[in-house]
Order: structure tokens, then sequence, then C-alpha cells
């Protein structure tokens, strides 16, 4: 679950790009690098980074958005939802696409940018992809959950871990939506559309995730 920190280090989001890989997933992890991972994360890591692999291949051979968002949102949704003080000691830690999916675990917000980043390397458009920070109703706590826009002023769909089902945010009353963004800026949340613009470009924090990403590539 998103900590109360997590607003006040929105604000200072970068433009960095989330994800920086040309070549091919097939070919993507060195034999060297998959054995760096399984002794990092251990034996199950380097399987799951396969079917990451795999699940990537197959979703760009898809030729629907819709396809490649279902195909996503099933995998990644098996991953265990684990607070980040109990899998990495931290009140408040986001982890990458691959520290998400080696070790088969994370919070909201690690569910997300894997959504994203795997969603990019499928072929998705980044300019259609979201991440939402949100009010679960239910509960009143903060959540995130990723946002696909079909087009300008289209309801986006959402994709969330608490729900396997992909649904049109008119649709999901249990959550509030309050800020969005991606690789292009910041964005006022609204149900209907994509919201006003608030930033272009922000700081440390994104960035240092960015980075992290880049040093795993």
């Amino acid at each position: 679950m998103i900590k109360k920190t997590f607003f006040a280090a929105l604000l200072w989001m970068t433009t960095f790009p989330l994800w920086a890989m040309d070549s091919h997933p097939s070919n993507y992890f060195s034999d060297q690098a998959l054995a760096n991972i399984e002794q990092t994360y251990g034996v199950d890591a380097r399987a799951n980074v396969l079917a990451w692999q795999t699940l990537i291949d197959d979703g760009r051979q898809l030729s629907s958005d819709d396809e490649k968002l279902l195909l996503t949102n099933q995998f990644l949704n098996q991953m265990a939802f684990i607070s980040d003080m109990e899998h990495w000691q931290q009140e408040d830690y986001w982890a990458t696409p691959l520290e998400f999916i080696a070790t088969s675990g994370g919070d909201c917000e690690d569910y997300s940018v894997a959504k994203l980043a795997t969603l990019k390397m499928m072929g998705v458009s980044p300019e259609k992809l979201r991440l939402m920070y949100v009010k679960n109703i239910a509960d009143n706590q903060p959540h995130m959950v990723l946002t696909y826009h079909p087009r300008h002023g289209d309801i986006p769909l959402v994709l969330d871990n608490l729900d396997q089902e992909i649904r049109p945010a008119s649709e999901r009353t249990d959550l509030l939506p309050i800020i969005s963004f991606n690789d292009d800026g910041q964005w006022l949340a609204r149900v209907q559309g994509r919201g006003g613009k608030v930033k272009e470009e922000g700081g440390a924090f994104w960035q240092e995730l960015m980075e992290r990403i880049e040093k795993q590539i």
C-alpha cells in the first residue's frame, strides 16, 4: 500500500523514460544475467524472469491492445501482495519490474509499474498508459493502479491488483482518482478523460527508480 509520503514524492516525479529497452525480450537477459538473478533472488527467480520474457514475446505478437492488457494483467496479478516493510524492510520502497517479478511479489505501486513497463515492451503506446494515484474508498487508504486511455477524452480502463477484471474507471466507484502521471508529466485525475495537466517534469524520486531500472538492463 502507498504510504502517506507518496503524494509528496509524486510532486517530484520526473519525465525520465520508464523502460529504455529496444532489444527483443527473448534476447534481453544473458545467461550470466540470469545466473546473477538466480544468485540474488533464488532459484525460482530465473523461472519467473523467463516466464516474463515469454509473456512479452507473446504480447508483441498480439494485434490489439485489449489482448495485451488482459494478458499482462492476468500474469502480473498472480504475484503475491507483500508490504514494503515485510518485503524490503523499508517503510516505502518502489521496486523495479525485475525486482517485483524475480521476488514474486510487491505492493500496489510495484504491480502498476511492472504492468506499465510490460505493456510498453509489448508495443503499447506510452501515451495511452498512466500510473494513477487513487483513494480506496472502502478502507480510506491510498492506492495505485494503471490506467489505459484508448483515445483522448475516453474513459480509461483500470488495471488493478485488487480486481482481476479490467473495467472502465466509471465503474470503479470504489476508487477516488487523485492524480495520474507517466513519462510525459502529471495530470489531475478524472473519471472522464485525462484531466488537466499540472506538471511537465519533476526531480529525484522518480529518476532514482528509473536509474535503478536502467542498471538492470
